[in-house]
């Protein structure tokens, strides 16, 4: 028998399908995953399960076995409202077609094979999308205008005004891929949330200025980025993480955020203690967590801010 992985968020089953894997889920679980195909019984089971916990994700995942070549275990969750796959050589994803239109959360992680989009324009309902290298007909995204929380991964666009119809956009995740230019977020209104990590050749962040709902900007491992924007008209702007950014130098262009509360430079051993000290002058600025590459370097920034530590 399989070792349980089994956390609080996490529940792992296989099969034989056991009492113990479908014992009470814990208030804080957010996964109940398997990486091995289950018989048609046991899904049945597990589906029943899972009707009690509606705001459970469905995940299958890894395969190591093979066992898992489509999605077609679907048609056993029709209830289901939250489904990520992570299955690198599936054949198919047509199974997505058994899962009801009411799904509010849906997660396709790479695979192999590239496979058509056009499933997805059925889940008028999603809330939540995440996709890894899925790119054939991007344009279904568009139209599901109710998803306020959007991830793409290692998926390269002209810019974001394909997304324009996404107006109930709250959180915005771009990373790896080669997406160049941000035209187009201004369409965003009710943006929140914008995370931009390792993305190839991108230089320009000054397409963010033009959304002044933000509140929460992410930046990592974006070495061509060299500058940061004049940020006054973003008046909700209150937490700014900087990760790896190393061709950033100037940090003042941050004394320009109004409402700038909490700032985190991670793996920034290219800055110096003076680097940070010119943001002692901010006047909402309260919280930092300071990591430039030494604990002596970190406490005399911290000393010249003097500011509380930021907590995660």
């Amino acid at each position: 028998m399989k070792r349980l992985v089994d956390s609080p968020s996490i529940r792992q089953v296989s099969s034989p399908l056991t009492r113990e894997m479908l014992r009470p889920l814990k208030p804080e679980c957010q996964f109940v995953q398997f990486d091995s195909l289950l018989s048609d019984r046991e899904f049945k089971r597990l589906a029943a399960f899972l009707r009690r916990y509606p705001e459970v994700t469905l995940r299958a995942y890894g395969s190591y076995d093979g066992s898992i070549t489509d999605l077609d275990f679907l048609q056993h969750f029709p209830t289901v409202r939250s489904f990520q796959a992570d299955v690198y050589n599936l054949e198919s994803i047509d199974g997505l077609n058994f899962l009801p239109t009411e799904l509010a959360s849906l997660s396709l992680g790479q695979t192999k094979r590239q496979f058509s989009l056009q499933p997805l324009a059925r889940f008028t309902s999603l809330v939540r999308l995440h996709l890894e290298r899925h790119s054939k007909d991007l344009s279904v995204v568009a139209g599901l205008t109710e998803v306020t929380k959007l991830s793409l991964r290692s998926i390269t666009l002209t810019d974001l005004s394909l997304f324009r119809p996404l107006t109930k956009l709250e959180t915005l995740a771009v990373k790896l891929g080669g997406t160049k230019s941000l035209d187009g977020i201004s369409a965003f209104l009710n943006l929140q949330y914008l995370e931009l990590w390792m993305i190839r050749g991108f230089t320009d962040l000054d397409p963010i200025t033009e959304v002044p709902s933000l509140q929460n900007l992410f930046l990592q491992a974006l070495k061509n980025v060299r500058t940061l924007p004049d940020l006054s008209r973003m008046t909700k702007l209150t937490k700014i993480h900087l990760e790896t950014m190393k061709g950033l130098t100037d940090l003042r262009p941050l004394l320009t955020a109004p409402a700038l509360e909490e700032l985190w430079l991670v793996d920034m051993p290219h800055l110096h203690p003076e680097d940070v000290a010119a943001l002692a002058a901010h006047p909402t600025l309260t919280r930092a967590r300071v990591g430039l590459g030494s604990a002596r370097k970190n406490d005399e920034a911290m000393a010249r801010l003097g500011l509380s530590v930021a907590q995660r």
